[in-house]
């Protein structure tokens, strides 16, 4: 009976450390997900989410995103396609997109017109 404990105990702890090193990796914290933006609930979804400190939805063919923490953790490292979208709700955080021109950026909320930026455009986005 013991020994059964014991492994009982030992896959637990895997799979838990497993779940943490995942969390751990870049991309995976902070909260941004990167979402479809296809149907009825993922469009809800889509416009709570504009209110938050940052969302980017990519209405072109794709575009690469990186979010990160003023001098700390990337938060989110990724090519994004046409209509997936990703939002943050930290206090400030410094963001680079890829092409400017194939994506739609709200920052509090409003809407940034960023489409006449060179590639590789980067800002910072801080709550109010």
């Amino acid at each position: 009976m013991a020994i059964v404990g014991a492994v009982v105990l030992f896959i637990t702890l895997v799979v838990l450390g497993g779940y943490f090193l995942y969390r751990s990796l870049p991309g995976s914290a902070g909260g941004g997900v990167v979402s479809e933006g296809a149907g009825t609930s993922a469009d809800a979804r889509s416009e709570s989410a504009k209110m938050e400190v940052l969302y980017v939805k990519v209405v072109g063919d794709s575009s690469d995103v990186l979010v990160r923490i003023p001098g700390g953790d990337v938060l989110s490292d990724v090519t994004m396609e046409q209509g997936q979208y990703v939002s943050f709700d930290q206090p400030s955080l410094d963001v680079t997109i890829g092409s400017p021109d194939a994506v739609e950026v709200y920052v509090n909320g409003e809407l940034r017109d960023i489409s006449g930026e060179e590639p590789g455009y980067t800002f910072t986005a801080e709550a109010p």
